[in-house]
């Protein structure tokens, strides 16, 4: 295990450190003269990412390594516009073997086998055979359940992590029983089934071997065209499925994104796939939120101010902070 991690760079402000990191970007740019080029790097492990610069040499520098390899870097911890930054002195390709991926790929501090437990508890709740019989063939498929258990939620937008996407459908899932208690209307059992199974194409549709990486088939298919598939594949296996059934799981699985603009092939239609699509955007929203406002890698306090959330599409202000900042201010 590597002995520094860029959770701990304010901390060497002005020192010269060596480390392993992963390139999540790399970038070969002309310098503000015009006379040479310089290196443009992200650099990333588990406890987040920084960026990186190296000026001399950076054409030969940048032959040693492509993005996405596993680096070991010397640099020097620096400050520019306000922001810590590595400037590089030295980098070469580390062969992946030497490579602790625990030290790359951020995890989720949360339980995996109660988190799994949980899940599974809430489908053998179901009081409709058929829609337990159906999530179950997914839970209980050995491939579908490892990829389950380890897939991100996405790449960069809300649990970008390993976990992620179990975490993400445990929680919604909480969500979901409490809005299906308040609204009659709705069939809990099948909201709960579009919440284990709107996401389920994200376990093909991203790689995290190194970082966090759409597949090819993602990239070509994405995971609303994938979990459709998956399901055909697992209703074929259920004896006598019902048809109308199987029309509304898919249309929830179809609409979960709630609109065209959003890559929605359809519209929700339907009281449960309506409700999930809301429920789905608000907790990847306010998970976005909650990072967003989490204390700095340059080791400030929780921020008052957030230029921009990229899931927001916005600035935000931290409620918390700025009441806390303006409490300090009064007294």
């Amino acid at each position: 295990m590597k002995d520094f991690f860029l959770a701990d760079a304010a901390k060497h402000r002005g020192r010269n450190v060596r480390s392993h990191f992963l390139v999540a970007q790399k970038q070969l740019r002309d310098r503000n003269d015009g006379n040479a080029k310089y290196l443009s790097l992200t650099l990333c492990d588990r406890t987040g990412r920084l960026d990186g610069r190296l000026w001399d040499n950076a054409e030969m520098w940048a032959a040693k390594f492509e993005q996405n390899d596993f680096v070991d870097v010397r640099a020097s911890v620096d400050e520019f516009n306000g922001k810590l930054q590595l400037k590089v002195l030295e980098i070469a390709r580390l062969d992946p073997a030497q490579i602790d991926l625990g030290d790359f790929q951020r995890t989720t501090t949360r339980d995996i086998e109660a988190l799994w437990a949980e899940l599974r508890d809430s489908v053998n709740s179901f009081t409709d055979a058929d829609l337990k019989r159906l999530v179950l063939a997914f839970l209980d498929d050995p491939e579908i359940a490892r990829r389950y258990r380890a897939a991100p939620a996405a790449k960069f937008m809300h649990h970008a992590w390993i976990g992620g996407l179990l975490e993400h459908v445990v929680d919604l899932i909480r969500f979901c029983n409490l809005a299906a208690g308040h609204f009659p209307l709705v069939h809990r059992d099948l909201l709960l089934t579009g919440a284990v199974l709107h996401d389920i194409g994200k376990i093909y549709e991203l790689g995290w071997e190194r970082g966090f990486e759409y597949t090819l088939e993602g990239q070509l298919i994405g995971h609303i065209s994938i979990a459709t598939r998956l399901l055909d594949e697992k209703v074929k296996g259920l004896p006598d499925f019902p048809k109308p059934i199987h029309t509304l799981v898919e249309h929830i699985v179809l609409s979960h994104h709630g609109s065209f603009e959003f890559g929605s092939p359809k519209l929700p239609m339907i009281p449960e796939a309506v409700l999930l699509h809301y429920l789905d955007d608000a907790e990847a929203k306010m998970l976005a939120i909650q990072e967003a406002c989490q204390p700095s890698l340059e080791g400030a306090a929780a921020p008052v101010y957030i230029d921009r959330v990229r899931a927001l599409e916005r600035p935000l202000v931290n409620t918390r902070a700025f009441l806390a900042q303006a409490k300090v201010k009064e007294s």
